[in-house]
């Protein structure tokens, strides 16, 4: 049986974490060194962007922990663990940490990737005014900016198209001015059409 198939059974069609049926897919919890169906779990398009910190946690989605926490299989008690944590600032995320069991070895996994320690703030890639930037967005610079290790100056109000997005750093993206890739911070930009 592949691994799909299996998890498609499992989880009954659900997402393994919130119970949606909408945009379900696969998914490896971090840190694992078990098997692929002992490591992964079947979750919506919702809970992703905000287990991998690319959306704001919204607490009201994750209050399902309080039904999925007692799943029996591993990779999920030890995502429920993580998000707890995360939200251990809400009085029924603090509740239900207390209640959930978690072996050794599932506990040991759960603290692996040290999200744990984390509260629940994502560090997103904003633009002047706060608004999430995305790859391929549009920016306008709102500062005219001499570009290090060449003589470009990019001009106040400068369009550019097509944003990519630092990995490891919210204060920066990369864009093309004047046919040049160039990084730029965040703080320097507002969106366009925003």
């Amino acid at each position: 049986m592949d691994l799909k198939t299996y998890l498609v059974g499992r989880s009954e069609s659900k997402c393994e974490l919130c119970s949606s049926v909408d945009g379900l897919s696969m998914y490896e919890v971090a840190a694992s060194s078990g098997n692929a169906q002992d490591s992964s779990i079947y979750i919506c398009t919702k809970c992703v962007p905000q287990i991998e910190k690319k959306e704001e946690l919204d607490a009201k989605h994750w209050a399902c922990l309080t039904d999925s926490m007692w799943s029996e299989h591993a990779a999920v008690k030890v995502t429920v663990w993580r998000m707890l944590n995360r939200l251990r600032e809400e009085s029924w995320a603090a509740d239900n940490i207390d209640m959930l069991y978690l072996n050794d070895e599932e506990m040991a996994w759960a603290k692996a990737t040290g999200d744990h320690e984390n509260d629940s703030t994502v560090e997103l890639h904003r633009d002047s005014n706060g608004h999430i930037l995305q790859n391929g967005d549009g920016v306008v610079l709102i500062k005219s900016l001499d570009v290090k290790g060449s003589t470009l100056n990019a001009k106040l109000g400068t369009v550019v198209k097509n944003i990519r997005l630092v990995p490891d750093n919210t204060a920066q993206i990369e864009g093309r001015v004047e046919g040049q890739l160039i990084v730029i911070l965040t703080q320097y930009v507002r969106k366009q059409n925003a």
